[in-house]
């Protein structure tokens, strides 16, 4: 529930209502009001009839009563539909002891209507809005394309309060700390980023196109080139990829860049500017500094780079202790340069043989070729994996890995590449069925990714982050001799293993940007092409620089725990990036498009 402080800067007193619907307490007792939203609920007790009238800070029940409301206010009230906007007049009383509504902060009193005027009727509703306690909602589909109606839920409404006073925060915050807003360019030239870009022909010079921006990254770059040198931006960004749940075309992140810094001065700023958000808004404590670990270390011990340490379980070595045991799977997995890793499961001997071929779906799922079991019993080991456990290995593994009688250890064979996201997606499902999530929330800072990572389908170099990243200790010649091999300046902020915010120390030194620009499969004349003008820039003095960018939906859907961002987004699209409530994408005349040059070829237009 928000604080009731969250609505103080609503406006008092005016033409339709004295006070808002969910401020009126006990202080009213007594007084006449004025009011005015939309029609929540009606009950009819035969005497008696009840409204709950709602705006969006509550709910606030209205009698109408035989004896004390005019005759013709009543009848009107006994055909009141859903969601039909009313403006009343009454006196404000204080319920009955037994009447008292705590679910409600409205609950202790209610109005005995005097007067009243229907402002607007509404028609049959195609989804409630007050959907009643236990009942499902309606399709997503459904409350999408009547999202005017979805959105007056109090939930989502709610979900809007907190992203307001977010935003806030994180902006009140930056400024303290010295940090100037500046808005960037939304048409600009394309860049190629990763995704792919939305982009807008120019009606002036036809042939030629705007990029919509994937992120402000160049720009807040330049601005510290020209002596910016603490920038922020509430930024909106557009990226034209594949959908889901966490994922939208337009999004908003939280745009931070510094000058004359390193990753300590832009870690300390970002953690300032969370503890404010968290405090003003949900009244929470964060305890900062946030932990740090490499990207090798959590690959290692969690087999994803971005772990949740909300459960405590690590992923270990296992090749050295089973090797070499005379079990064919291990030694030829071992072998051929893989490695045997696991995790151990307290109390998982427990799990029925059915759950064990479940773990074993669960892995292929993830990309590996299957996982291994091991139950420890008092009595020694079981499972497919006790053929590489003999009397001085199972010793080792209760001496040295902690394992004790009931205890499950859960193992996948083969590369890293294969096994770490089998480890990774049976190590989240198995706490999760287990219980062994911790309710406590756990922040981290993974640092020092890969300057690049192999594209999976052709093996070049593509950047691990982007490619305006500082690598760690590398001269160009380095570089190119060997891309695979460097580390960067990279890093990602993530909250009980969600990513939260990505950031860099920026390559300020042009021959290095060259480099990696270059080994992305860049030519130099490409290079002075796409990027000349940042370049250009950088011959005139760079200061050191680095920032990062927070996904403010993403967090915001974390604070107020909804599963996707179309909870906290206003208008947002579908997972096949269509607006159904508006009918985005749409068809064009022919007219229009002949002003912009351009001439449709082939239809090609998905179904709606």
């Amino acid at each position: 529930m928000i604080d009731r402080d969250a609505f103080r800067g609503l406006p008092g007193a005016t033409k339709y209502r004295d006070v808002p619907c969910g401020l009126v307490d006990a202080t009213w007792v007594g007084k006449s009001v004025k009011l005015a939203g939309w029609v929540h609920r009606r009950r009819d007790t035969g005497g008696v009839k009840f409204v709950l009238l709602r705006d969006r800070t509550g709910v606030v029940q209205l009698a109408f009563e035989p004896e004390g409301t005019p005759a013709e206010v009543v009848g009107a009230a006994a055909a009141l539909n859903p969601e039909d906007v009313l403006w009343i007049e009454g006196e404000v009383e204080a319920r009955p002891p037994d009447a008292v509504n705590p679910e409600m902060t409205t609950g202790g009193v209610e109005i005995r209507v005097r007067g009243m005027e229907i402002l607007a009727s509404s028609d049959p509703l195609p989804i409630l809005v007050a959907v009643p306690p236990g009942e499902d909602l309606p399709s997503e589909e459904l409350r999408l394309r009547h999202r005017v109606l979805d959105l007056r839920r109090p939930e989502l409404q709610r979900n809007f309060v907190v992203r307001h006073l977010a935003t806030n925060a994180a902006r009140a915050s930056l400024s303290r700390q010295g940090f100037l807003e500046v808005e960037t360019p939304f048409l600009t030239r394309r860049t190629p980023e990763g995704a792919r870009d939305y982009l807008v022909p120019s009606r002036i010079h036809h042939g030629e196109f705007y990029a919509l921006p994937q992120s402000p990254q160049l720009y807040k770059q330049l601005l510290m080139v020209s002596g910016f040198d603490r920038y922020f931006q509430i930024a909106r960004c557009l990226r034209d990829e594949d959908l889901r749940a966490d994922r939208q075309p337009e999004f908003t992140q939280i745009d931070v860049e510094m000058a004359f810094v390193g990753e300590e001065d832009v870690f300390a700023a970002c953690e300032r500017m969370l503890a404010d958000m968290f405090a003003s808004t949900l009244d929470r404590t964060l305890e900062v500094p946030f932990p740090r670990i490499t990207w090798s270390e959590a690959m290692e011990s969690f087999g994803t780079d971005k772990p949740d340490l909300r459960i405590e379980w690590r992923i270990r070595d296992y090749s050295p202790l089973l090797a070499g045991r005379g079990f064919g799977i291990i030694d030829g997995v071992v072998a051929a340069g893989g490695r045997v890793r696991g995790f151990a499961v307290p109390g998982g001997a427990s799990l029925s043989r059915s759950r064990l071929d479940g773990i074993n779906q669960t892995a292929r799922a993830a990309g590996a070729r299957g996982a291994l079991w091991l139950k420890c019993a008092e009595d020694g080991y079981s499972g497919p994996a006790a053929r590489a456990v003999d009397e001085q290995a199972g010793l080792l593994l209760r001496s040295e890995h902690g394992m004790a009688p009931g205890d499950l250890l859960v193992l996948v064979a083969g590369p890293d590449v294969e096994t770490s996201p089998a480890l990774d997606a049976l190590r989240r499902d198995l706490a999760s069925e287990r219980g062994a999530v911790s309710e406590r929330d756990e922040w981290l800072w993974v640092t020092e990714f890969p300057l690049f990572e192999a594209d999976p389908e052709t093996g070049v170099p593509t950047a691990s982050h982007h490619p305006f990243t500082m690598p760690v200790d590398v001269t160009p010649a380095e570089l190119a001799s060997d891309p695979f091999a460097v580390r960067s300046r990279a890093y990602d902020l993530v909250l009980n293993g969600t990513e939260l915010a990505s950031g860099s120390i920026r390559c300020h030194e042009p021959e290095l940007q060259r480099a990696i620009l270059g080994a992305l499969g860049m030519t130099p004349e490409q290079v002075d092409d796409r990027f000349g003008f940042l370049l250009e820039a950088f011959r005139f003095g760079v200061p050191p620089h680095g920032g990062f960018a927070l996904g403010l939906d993403r967090l915001v859907a974390l604070m107020v725990g909804v599963p996707s961002l179309r909870d906290v987004i206003a208008f947002p699209k579908t997972t096949a990036a269509r607006g159904l409530m508006e009918g985005a994408p749409s068809p064009v005349a022919e007219e229009l498009l002949a002003d912009l040059g351009i001439r449709l070829v082939a239809e090609g237009r998905a179904e709606r």
